[in-house]
């Protein structure tokens, strides 16, 4: 039986559930440089409440999604960087994909017309779920941070919109 799926606007009270999905990936070593999860005062600076999305049964969320913008530069209003995570109770049932369609539909609604995503090369379901929705490799950043003192490697992905921005 299929996992029931609600992908509904991240509230505040997401929290607590949104950062310990966080730790979880963190745990992976494969998700992020990042070591702790940060404080929501901080993590909600970076991500605009409009780009912020969960995915529940309609009462435990069990992964999140949201867009950041990649600088502050008027040039880049629309290139928004892409973060998705699964709990890990609920990987390969398909809530990531849901997740980010839902969030490319959401940007493309807001005139983002591009999305990026730097996933490391290890993270395998990541970048699946990212080309079955459209992202496409465009380069490797060779050694581009060191996470527990180990060189990494990310992969640059990005999706650009067929349908903001194209005139």
């Amino acid at each position: 039986m299929e996992r029931p799926c609600v992908i509904a606007d991240m509230q505040d009270h997401d929290w607590d559930a949104v950062r310990q999905i966080y730790v979880e990936g963190i745990a992976t070593g494969n998700a992020t440089f990042e070591t702790n999860a940060p404080e929501w005062l901080r993590w909600s600076e970076n991500h605009p409440p409009k780009f912020r999305l969960v995915a529940s049964d309609g009462e435990r969320v069990f992964g999140w999604a949201a867009l950041a913008p990649v600088s502050g530069r008027c040039v880049y209003g629309g290139v928004m960087e892409v973060s998705v995570y699964i709990a890990s109770a609920a990987r390969s049932l398909g809530i990531g994909r849901k997740l980010v369609q839902a969030l490319i539909e959401r940007s493309e609604s807001h005139n983002v017309w591009t999305l990026q995503a730097g996933i490391f090369p290890e993270n395998v379901a990541s970048l699946a779920i990212h080309k079955t929705c459209g992202f496409r490799e465009v380069g490797v950043r060779r050694k581009l941070g060191q996470l527990r003192g180990v060189w990494r490697d990310v992969l640059l992905l990005e999706r650009r919109s067929t349908v903001v921005g194209i005139g």
